[in-house]
C-alpha cells in the first residue's frame, strides 16, 4: 500500500538529463511559471508516494461523507422527539457516524502526514542531488547562503501542500459540494440565499489569490537574500572582527531580516484578509438563512427539524471553506517555493553519475582508465592550442596555450599573478572547458573521460588548502573511504603532521574544528596534501600548496614531492622558485601562453623574465 520513503520522485532533480560542463557557460533559460509546469512539478514529487496519498484520500473522504450525513441523522432524531417516537435507533446512528468519523479523519491525518514528510525527503535529496552535480561556474554564480535556503525553507512547502493543501481541495471541494446538494435536499430557496453569499466570498478570492501568491515569493527571496548575507559575514568573521565592521554587517543583516519580515507580515496580512472574508461570508450566510427559513418555519412552507437541519449545514460549510482558503494558500506559497526550486534545476550541472544517499559509498577509483581499466602508470598530459576565458570577462585567461607534460616528473608553473597559471588545473579537472584547442589526459581528450574517472586518476590540492569539519581521519581519507589506518598514518608522517597527531592525543578519530581554525595555515596545506598523497593519484596538481609552510617544512615537503613524482606525474603552480628549482620542466607563463619552458639554469641563461624573478627571490 504504502511506498518506501526510499523511493526517488520522478521530479526534475532525480531524473534531469546530464549537461555538459561546458553548457555552464550558456545563462540559464528562466524557469517555467505557468500552472501547468508547476504542477507538474508537484505531481512528479508526490506519484512515488501515490498510493499512501490515495489511501489518505479515501480514508478522509469517507470521513467527510459521513459528517455530511450527520445534520440528516440529527434532523431524524428532532422529528422523533418531537412526535414521542422511539429514539434509541437515530441515536445510535449519530453516534456511530461522530466516531466513525473521527477515527478515519485520525488515520487520514496520519498517512497524510507521513506522505508528506516523504515528499520533502525526497525533494531535498533530489534537490541536494542537483546541488553536488553543479558544474563550478554555475555554483560560483549563485549565493551559498540563498542555496541553503532552498533546501530548508522552500522544501518545507512541500510538506505543507502534500499534507494539507491537496487534501484539504479534494476533502473541503467534496464537503462543499455535498453540502450544497443536501442542503438543496433540505430546501431549495433557503439553498439559493446561500449559494449567492458563497458566490460573493469566490468573487473576493478570485481577487486576493494573486497578492497571496506574490506576497509569499517575496517572502522566500528575504529569507534566501538574508541567509545569503549571514553566509557572507560568517564566511569572513575574522575580518569583520578585524576591521570593526561588527555595526556595519549587523545594519546590513537587520535590513534583510527586516526586508523578510515586511514580506512576512504582507503574506499575513492578505492571508487574514481571505480567512476573514470566508468567516464573514459564513456568518452573514447563517443570519440570513436563519431570518429567512424563520419566516418560512412561521409560515408553514418548512419544519423546525428542516431548518435546524439547515443551520447545520450552512454552520458546517465554515470547514469545507476555511479548507479551501487554506489549501489555495498553501498552494500559492507552494507555486513561488516550487519556482524558486525550478531556477535551482535550471543551472548547468555536470554529468556525474552520483551515488543514492541510501547505498553504500563507492570504492576508491584512482587510477581507472576511460573503459573501466586500471592503470598504474603515471598520467602524461598535453594542452594543444587551448583559448579560454572565463565567464563574463573579456580577455582570456589562456591564448593559444600549448605544453607537454612528460610523464613520471615534476612540472612547475611559475610567472606572474594572472597569467593563467590555476587556470591550467582547472581545466585538468575538468572545472572548465576550453572553447578553443584539446586538453589530452593519456593521448586522450579530457571530453573523451568520464568525469568520475578522470577525477579519480587526480589528485588537487587547492590553493586556500579546505579542510573539512571533521575528524583528522575523516579529512585525510576523503578521497580514498577505502584506507587502512597503517596507510593514513604513514601518510601523516610523510607530509610532517606527526606533531598535530600527537597535538590530537594519537587519535586520528579527533574532531578539527569548522574550517580548520583549530590547525595552522601550514598543517591545513599539508592535511589537503596528505590527502591527495593518500589517494595515490597518477597526476597530482599542486596550487601554491606550499606557500604557509615554514622553511623546514617546505624542504621536506619538497623532497616528498620529488621522491613520488617518479611514479607520478606532479604539475606545481608556484610563486617561490625554492620550491621547484629541481623540476624536470619549469614553464615560465605570460599573459595566458607558455613564454619559456626548461630546466632552472637553462631559464637563468635563456629567459630574462624568469632570471628576474630568481634574482629577486635570491636564487640567481
Amino acid at each position: 500500500m504504502a511506498q518506501t520513503m526510499e523511493a526517488q520522485p520522478d521530479t526534475p532533480q532525480a531524473s534531469e538529463t546530464a549537461q555538459t560542463t561546458a553548457s555552464a557557460d550558456r545563462p540559464a533559460p528562466p524557469p517555467q511559471d505557468g500552472s501547468r509546469h508547476w504542477m507538474r512539478m508537484l505531481a512528479g514529487y508526490i506519484r512515488p508516494h501515490r498510493a499512501t496519498f490515495i489511501t489518505a484520500a479515501v480514508l478522509l473522504l469517507a470521513s467527510s461523507v459521513l459528517g455530511l450525513l450527520q445534520p440528516l441523522a440529527v434532523r431524524t432524531l428532532i422529528d422523533e422527539l418531537t412526535t414521542g417516537t422511539e429514539t434509541g435507533q437515530a441515536l445510535v446512528i449519530v453516534t456511530v457516524l461522530v466516531s466513525v468519523a473521527a477515527v478515519l479523519l485520525g488515520i487520514g491525518n496520519y498517512l497524510t502526514l507521513r506522505t508528506a514528510e516523504a515528499v520533502v525527503l525526497d525533494g531535498r535529496r533530489g534537490l541536494i542531488r542537483h546541488l553536488l552535480r553543479l558544474s563550478v561556474p554555475s555554483m560560483h554564480s549563485q549565493a551559498p547562503g540563498d542555496l541553503m535556503a532552498r533546501v530548508t525553507t522552500d522544501t518545507m512547502l512541500l510538506r505543507q501542500i502534500a499534507s494539507q493543501a491537496l487534501i484539504d481541495l479534494l476533502t473541503g471541494g467534496l464537503m462543499l459540494a455535498g453540502a450544497v446538494v443536501l442542503m438543496g435536499v433540505v430546501d431549495v430557496v433557503l439553498l439559493g440565499v446561500t449559494v449567492v453569499v458563497i458566490l460573493l466570498l469566490v468573487v473576493t478570492m478570485a481577487v486576493i489569490m494573486p497578492r497571496i501568491r506574490i506576497a509569499a515569493l517575496r517572502a522566500q527571496q528575504s529569507v534566501g537574500e538574508m541567509g545569503a548575507v549571514l553566509e557572507r559575514v560568517f564566511g569572513a568573521f575574522t575580518t569583520v572582527k578585524a576591521s570593526g565592521m561588527e555595526a556595519a554587517e549587523l545594519a546590513r543583516v537587520d535590513a534583510e531580516a527586516r526586508s523578510a519580515y515586511q514580506q512576512g507580515v504582507s503574506l499575513a496580512r492578505w492571508g487574514s484578509v481571505g480567512g476573514t472574508a470566508a468567516g464573514l461570508a459564513i456568518q452573514v450566510a447563517f443570519l440570513v438563512v436563519l431570518g429567512v427559513g424563520g419566516a418560512r418555519v412561521a409560515g408553514g412552507a418548512m419544519t423546525v427539524s428542516a431548518l435546524v437541519a439547515f443551520l447545520l449545514y450552512v454552520a458546517y460549510l465554515t470547514h469545507p471553506v476555511i479548507q479551501l482558503m487554506s489549501a489555495t494558500t498553501y498552494l500559492q506559497a507552494g507555486r513561488a517555493a516550487l519556482s524558486r526550486i525550478a531556477q535551482v534545476n535550471t543551472l548547468p550541472a555536470e554529468p556525474l553519475d552520483l551515488p543514492l544517499p541510501s547505498q553504500n559509498p563507492p570504492a576508491k577509483a584512482a587510477r581507472a582508465e576511460p573503459d573501466g581499466g586500471i592503470s598504474s602508470t603515471p598520467a602524461s598530459v598535453t594542452f594543444d592550442q587551448v583559448t579560454f576565458t572565463y565567464p563574463g570577462r573579456a580577455e582570456p585567461a589562456l591564448g593559444d596555450f600549448t605544453l607537454t607534460v612528460p610523464s613520471g616528473n615534476l612540472t612547475a608553473l611559475v610567472g606572474p599573478s594572472g597569467s593563467g597559471k590555476t587556470t591550467v588545473l582547472k581545466l585538468l579537472e575538468r572545472f572548465y572547458d576550453p572553447q578553443q584547442g584539446r586538453v589530452l589526459f593519456d593521448e586522450q581528450s579530457l571530453a573523451d573521460w568520464p568525469l568520475n574517472s578522470l577525477r579519480a586518476n587526480i589528485g588537487y590540492v587547492e590553493q586556500d588548502a579546505p579542510v573539512l569539519a571533521g575528524t583528522l581521519r575523516e579529512n585525510v581519507a576523503y578521497a580514498a573511504p577505502d584506507a587502512s589506518e597503517d596507510d593514513i598514518r604513514a601518510v601523516l608522517r610523510l607530509t610532517r603532521l606527526d606533531p598535530l597527531l600527537q597535538r590530537l592525543g594519537g587519535d586520528l578519530d579527533a574532531e578539527i574544528q569548522h574550517r580548520g581554525v583549530s590547525l595552522s595555515g601550514g598543517e591545513r596545506q599539508r592535511v589537503a596534501i596528505a590527502r591527495a598523497l593518500l589517494r595515490k593519484p597518477r597526476l597530482l596538481l599542486l596550487d601554491e600548496a606550499t606557500s604557509q609552510l615554514d622553511a623546514a617544512n617546505e624542504a621536506a615537503l619538497r623532497e616528498v614531492i620529488r621522491e613520488i613524482s617518479g611514479d607520478t606525474t606532479v604539475i606545481v603552480v608556484a610563486h617561490r622558485l625554492s620550491t621547484v628549482v629541481h623540476a624536470a620542466q619549469i614553464v615560465v607563463m605570460v599573459d595566458g601562453t607558455a613564454q619559456a619552458a626548461g630546466t632552472h639554469a637553462e631559464l637563468l641563461q635563456n629567459d630574462p623574465l624568469y632570471a628576474q624573478l630568481a634574482a629577486e627571490q635570491a636564487l640567481a
